[in-house]
């Protein structure tokens, strides 16, 4: 079962305005990860609003059968994409999707979200 990075492309940061960049942070997060997760032979897919917008920049960990996690409060920045996939390439090779805090990237620590257990089978 293929691991999945489901990227709000809506999130903005809350000083998003004030930049004056046309682009959305989520947007520029995507773009930066899309490729890297590529490489890394993950899947991506973009979404509009995953409901997390006082954590924005929002990715989600995805894989069937495993636990998923929600990801926030990033920066759009290319250590924050490189963080992202070193932790879902992680969580696809877990068995369960649990991945020990040990060998967690350091760009990803504290910015988990939210867990939840797999989906019953039946």
């Amino acid at each position: 079962m293929s691991t999945w990075i489901t990227i709000c492309d809506t999130c903005k940061r809350e000083d998003w305005a004030e930049r004056g960049v046309p682009d959305t942070d989520g947007a520029r997060l995507a773009a930066l990860l899309e490729p890297m997760a590529e490489a890394a032979g993950l899947r991506t897919r973009r979404v509009s609003c995953l409901m997390g917008c006082t954590h924005g920049c929002n990715v989600a960990i995805q894989a069937g059968g495993k636990l998923s996690y929600t990801l926030g409060r990033f920066e759009p920045g290319a250590e924050a994409a490189a963080a992202i996939v070193e932790y879902a390439g992680l969580h696809a090779a877990s068995e369960t999707g649990q991945v020990p805090f040990r060998q967690w990237p350091q760009g990803v620590k504290g910015h988990f979200v939210t867990r939840h257990p797999p989906l019953p089978e039946s």
